[in-house]
C-alpha cells in the first residue's frame, strides 16, 4: 500500500511540475528567426511536460558519469553539472532529440554560459531570441531560466528538424538563422564528433 501511495505522490508531483512548466513554457519560443512561425508558435504553446528521460538507472548513471567528465572543465561544480545534464537529457528526450546533439548545440551557442547574450540579443544556454516573449504574451518570463531555455531550444530545434524532414544540417542552419550556410551546422557536428558523441 505504501508503494502505491509513493507512486501516487510521485505522479501528483510530476503533474504539478508539468503544470508549472507549462506556464513557464512560452518563454523562449523563437530561437533565431525574424518572424514567428505560426506552426512553431502553436507547437510551443501546446508543449507539455511528460515523463521522459532515462528508462534504466544503470543507463542514467553511465551517461551522467560520462557526460559529467566531459563537461567538467566548463562547469567545475559537480552538483551543478549533474543537475544541468539531467535537465538537458530530460528536455532533449521530451522533444525527441539526442541529448548529445543538444550538448553540442549548447557548446556552440553559449559554451554553457547560462547568462550568455549574443550581439543579436539571443539569451541563455540555447540562445533564444526575446521576441518569443511578445509572441506568446509572456513578457515577464525569464529567458535565462535553464529549464525554460532548454524547453524552448529543444522544441524549436525539433520543429526545424521536422520541417526539414530529418535533414539535420538544414535544421541546424534554421535554428541559427543561417539557412543556406553550412558554417554553423559544421561547428555543431565538430563539437558532437569531438566532445559529445557516444564513444
Amino acid at each position: 500500500m505504501s508503494h502505491n501511495l509513493l507512486l501516487s505522490t510521485r505522479h501528483l508531483t510530476i503533474s504539478m511540475l508539468g503544470l508549472l512548466l507549462l506556464f513557464l513554457l512560452p518563454v523562449h519560443l523563437y530561437a533565431k528567426a525574424d518572424h514567428p512561425d505560426p506552426e512553431l508558435l502553436k507547437l510551443l504553446s501546446k508543449a507539455v511536460v511528460e515523463v521522459h528521460g532515462f528508462e534504466d538507472r544503470f543507463d542514467a548513471e553511465v551517461w551522467l558519469h560520462d557526460m559529467s567528465a566531459r563537461l567538467s572543465k566548463r562547469i567545475p561544480d559537480h552538483q551543478k553539472r549533474i543537475e544541468l545534464l539531467k535537465m538537458i537529457h530530460h528536455e532533449a528526450k521530451h522533444a525527441g532529440l539526442q541529448p548529445e546533439l543538444v550538448l553540442a548545440v549548447i557548446e556552440v551557442e553559449s559554451n554553457f554560459d547560462r547568462w550568455a547574450i549574443s550581439s543579436a540579443g539571443a539569451r541563455g544556454l540555447m540562445q533564444i531570441m526575446p521576441f518569443w516573449l511578445d509572441e506568446l504574451d509572456r513578457p515577464d518570463d525569464n529567458l535565462f531560466d535553464i529549464a525554460t531555455n532548454l524547453r524552448f531550444g529543444c522544441t524549436i530545434l525539433r520543429h526545424y528538424l521536422d520541417r526539414e524532414k530529418g535533414g539535420l544540417s538544414r535544421a541546424l542552419a534554421r535554428y541559427n538563422g543561417s539557412l543556406g550556410s553550412f558554417r554553423y551546422p559544421n561547428k555543431v557536428f565538430k563539437a558532437l564528433r569531438e566532445r559529445w558523441g557516444i564513444r
